[in-house]
């Protein structure tokens, strides 16, 4: 692993533009092959080095996994990117307090579905943690840990404890948040 972007920089040089056109984290390099986009590379580590339950084994759980990158992606992913950019990237006399206010509501209707999924499952797909649950705990990290005025949610707020007691989570997801 090595750091690109933000603080880190090296993303808009021409070598790391040769592999990632748009300049954005992350990138993959494995062996010769190049990837990127987040979930592209989930999808990839996941069906290439995982097995089950990681990768579960029947084509319907597997693509409830998917159900959920896609969810996260289509509901959830624009309002977190509002939000983590209006508070965290944005000086506070630049916000645009509105367009925060509406990303928060619609996540928080996001996150309602969610919590009701988990009120029957204790992780995405089923009773283990799958590949379907990466997306959406990095986005419950942030979620988590921005401050802003969240619904109580307490099948989502259970699903997300348990994720912050593995040390991949810990190591990869639950880093500051800049």
């Amino acid at each position: 692993r090595e750091d690109y972007g933000g603080a880190f920089g090296g993303n808009r040089t021409e070598d790391y533009l040769s592999m990632n056109p748009n300049g954005k984290v992350p990138t993959m390099i494995d062996g010769d092959f190049i990837l990127w986009e987040s979930q592209a590379i989930v999808r990839y580590l996941a069906e290439n080095y995982a097995s089950a339950p990681f990768f579960p084994n029947a084509l319907n759980e597997r693509y409830l996994c998917h159900q959920w990158m896609d969810f996260y992606i289509a509901e959830l992913h624009p309002a977190m990117t509002t939000i983590f950019w209006t508070l965290i990237r944005t000086a506070p006399e630049d916000r645009d307090n509105i367009a925060l206010e509406k990303a928060i509501n619609i996540a928080n209707l996001a996150w309602k579905i969610v919590d009701k999924h988990l009120s029957q499952s204790e992780y995405m797909v089923g009773n283990t943690f799958t590949f379907g649950d990466i997306p959406l705990g990095c986005a419950a990290y942030r979620w988590h840990n921005l401050e802003i005025t969240r619904d109580d949610l307490p099948h989502l707020k259970r699903w997300y404890q348990e994720l912050t007691k593995r040390p991949s989570f810990q190591k990869h997801v639950m880093l500051p948040l800049t």
